[in-house]
């Protein structure tokens, strides 16, 4: 059993009631109908957090291709990213904890695209970091992470996940919130490094948000 909370509660997030919210986002030549729900103990799993808005951004900026591409996403929540990596031709499965699987699944289903997913339609399925990752393949061209590390009992895990994934060469990019009291920092300048050579793709001071791009170095 695990000794820490997978969904902490962020402020912004504490209700009394259960309600939702669907925003509608252009991405990449893509519209998705995205919808979080608040108040159901989903805590920082329920909203669309601006990392993965940057990462999509960056994605576009970068003229990224995912046509016929097998992606992972880790910590997928609303699921914004992965779903929009399908719209664009991958092979997406987009993964959380049990918790999250239903808005996850009801956001995969809600974005159906009008002629069909021109790859196969993204599986949903759970993943706790350094628990049941080696139930996945290590076939991955892409894992893709979006506002994960913000928790350090996790890094470990996390690691050791990313490390699983991309034993055949897969690229992660990560975008992150970099948050002090979060020790983010010290994720990918210790934990990463050791296992992953890390690159600072982007910076953006006004939200003090980074994206990194990472690959496995060979075991010694």
């Amino acid at each position: 059993m695990a000794l820490y909370d997978p969904f902490p509660v962020d402020d912004d997030c504490l209700s009394t009631e259960t309600f939702s919210q669907e925003t509608v986002y252009r991405l990449m030549g893509e519209e998705l109908r995205i919808e979080q729900l608040f108040g159901a103990n989903l805590g920082v799993a329920a909203p669309v957090w601006e990392a993965a808005l940057h990462l999509c951004c960056y994605f576009e900026d970068q003229s990224v291709e995912f046509r016929g591409r097998r992606v992972i996403e880790l910590g997928a929540g609303t699921g914004v990213v992965g779903i929009l990596a399908a719209r664009l031709g991958a092979e997406v499965t987009v993964t959380d904890l049990p918790l999250a699987l239903p808005q996850l699944q009801a956001n995969v289903s809600a974005n159906v695209p009008p002629a069909g997913w021109p790859s196969a339609p993204p599986a949903v399925l759970p993943l706790c970091w350094g628990e049941d990752h080696l139930a996945f393949p290590s076939d991955w061209d892409l894992v893709l992470c979006a506002d994960i590390v913000y928790l350090p009992e996790t890094y470990p895990l996390l690691v050791e996940t990313l490390a699983h994934l991309c034993k055949n060469g897969a690229v992660v990019y990560l975008s992150s919130k970099m948050r002090r009291e979060h020790r983010t920092q010290s994720f990918y300048e210790e934990h990463l490094r050791s296992r992953f050579d890390v690159e600072l793709v982007l910076r953006d001071d006004n939200q003090n948000n980074n994206i990194y791009c990472a690959s496995k170095r060979a075991e010694e």
